[in-house]
């Protein structure tokens, strides 16, 4: 159950705050390697899909598992600066590759385990990437792009053996589980370490580097909205691919010592969720809004759930309901916090502080946050604007650089001494964030951030659809759902049959989250005079019912 907190001195807590970042830092050497040698615990605990066979895997068993595949890659001839695309499950064998990469200075590029062919394809070339390492389910989907990725030299599998391939078990196993850090150029702490693909609305991913001191910054996540700490089991539930496995499964929780909880299933199952809460004694707790809507419409007085202490949600607005039902349930409050794959967490209902259900909370120490309007103006208190990140002359822990590679989407993001975030808030009084919603038209889904262009890309290229436009529709459950107004090919007529195929399309075509649950068919587009789709007055439509 939760714990009674002492009063929350929030300016306190501002006025104190330190980060040393050294000049010369490497996460995995610095921090996962210096935790293995000193304060050796369980690191990772792993659960398989049927919840019942259980893994716990130390600190130092994961260090020599990441040194071992670190020999690896330099055996292949991989080194620093190299790009790897990583498609690996919720699996003690993600941290090995991310730690591993590390330590060579192979940087890791997370995708989600939902990405197809096409998905990979594009990643691969858009970052020139040398390897690509994947669990053994996705090995077709990486061959099948592999003619058109001409800079994919090695491929790394896991969990089977495979012709062209190099076993991560079997090359693991032969390797040894130390690796000297000076057998590779030093580490700067300002070297990149993982990169994330982020959507857009008029463009496919951009790409968001993530250096060595992102790892380190990601102290203020754990201490101020996750409140970690040595003995606690924290669970996070979340894709590897997603920067939120940054997050809640990797930086704040190895920072702090604690143990990680991995359960490797496919789909949500609310039951089997409690159970393993209640079997694995989960203390720290992170799931999207959607989780907590469905647990609050589930009988939980059958589970013992008093070993939670501290719950957090993120990635969508959490209705106050859920709120409620969940404090009922399990005595825990539940604080919501706002970050971005471009940063750490940078807004936080703090433990100890009042919340207000339905806000944010507060900056986190460290980071000036302003709600501003176009100009970088603070606006007035109860109006929208901007959430922005004030640019300071020491640069804004955990916060990006700009985009890799892509000069005019960092040029719109950095302006007027502000990094604008793309979402817009109020701000009251008393310093609350209240989150209105995207400045663009960025779709969120159960904790899934879709790009209407990606989607649209996808539709056209079914042969029954000549255009298309796609928005987020309100959902009770989810948030938003992805909705389409799709004008069709001559010698089409719109149908349940239809429908259904060109769904099935884009799930094929494209990460299948992003397919669009409803659609409708249009005679016409609102337009703009220079023909560009007017997808405000379509999401007003949705918005409105559809």
């Amino acid at each position: 159950m939760s714990e009674t907190q002492a009063p929350f001195d929030y300016q306190a807590a501002r006025d104190a705050f330190e980060l040393d970042i050294p000049e010369d830092f490497n996460f995995a050497f610095d921090i996962l390697a210096k935790r293995a040698a000193e304060a050796d615990k369980t690191a990772l605990i792993a659960v398989d899909q049927s919840g019942e066979t259980i893994e716990h895997v130390s600190y130092s068993e994961l260090n020599g598992a990441a040194n071992r595949f670190a020999n690896v890659l330099t055996d292949l001839g991989a080194a620093k600066g190299d790009f790897a695309f990583v498609m690996i499950a919720r699996i003690p064998a993600f941290h090995q590759v991310l730690f591993g990469c590390g330590k060579t200075g192979v940087v890791a590029m997370p995708g989600t385990n939902l990405l197809t062919a096409h998905d990979i394809e594009y990643r691969v070339n858009r970052s020139g990437a040398k390897l690509a390492i994947v669990t053994a389910e996705h090995a077709e989907k990486v061959e099948a792009a592999k003619p058109n990725c001409p800079t994919l030299e090695h491929l790394i599998i896991i969990g089977a053996e495979r012709q062209g391939w190099t076993s991560l078990d079997s090359a693991c196993a032969a390797a040894s589980d130390q690796f000297d850090r000076g057998g590779v150029p030093p580490t700067r702490a300002d070297d990149p370490l993982l990169i994330y693909f982020t959507s857009g609305t008029t463009s496919m991913p951009k790409m968001v580097v993530r250096d060595n001191a992102y790892g380190l910054a990601h102290s203020i996540t754990g201490r101020y909205w996750m409140d970690l700490r040595q003995d606690d089991v924290h669970w996070t539930l979340t894709d590897t691919g997603w920067a939120k496995a940054a997050w809640g499964i990797v930086f704040p929780q190895i920072i702090a010592g604690a143990a990680i909880l991995l359960y490797d299933a496919e789909g949500f199952d609310a039951e089997m969720h409690l159970k393993l809460i209640e079997r694995c004694k989960v203390s720290t707790f992170c799931a999207p809004p959607t989780v907590y809507r469905i647990f609050a419409q589930t009988d939980v007085s059958g589970y013992d759930l008093g070993s939670l202490r501290h719950c957090i949600g993120a990635g969508e607005p959490l209705n106050p309901e859920a709120m409620r039902a969940w404090k009922a349930a399990t005595g825990c409050d539940v604080h919501d916090g706002y970050g971005q794959t471009e940063t750490v967490n940078i807004v936080a209902n703090y433990p100890g502080m009042e919340i207000r259900p339905g806000s944010m909370g507060k900056p986190v120490p460290g980071i000036d946050i302003g709600i501003i309007d176009d100009d970088g103006n603070i606006v007035d208190d109860d109006t929208v604007g901007h959430i922005a990140v004030r640019l300071t002359e020491a640069h804004p822990p955990g916060l990006f650089d700009g985009y890799f590679r892509d000069d005019e989407a960092t040029a719109k993001s950095f302006r007027n001494g502000w990094y604008y975030t793309g979402d817009t808030a109020t701000r009251d009084a008393d310093g609350y964030i209240w989150f209105v919603g995207r400045a663009d038209d960025i779709i969120s889904s159960a904790g899934y951030r879709i790009s209407p262009f990606e989607v649209e890309s996808a539709l056209v290229e079914h042969p029954a659809v000549a255009e298309s436009a796609v928005v987020g529709k309100p959902d009770e459950l989810r948030g938003e759902i992805v909705k389409a107004y799709v004008i069709l090919a001559e010698g089409y007529q719109g149908s349940d049959e239809l429908t259904a195929e060109i769904q099935d399309f884009v799930k094929n075509h494209t990460a299948p989250y992003k397919y669009p649950r409803e659609i409708e068919y249009r005679e016409a587009l609102p337009k703009t005079i220079s023909g560009k789709i007017r997808r405000v007055e379509l999401r007003a439509e949705a918005t409105g019912g559809g």
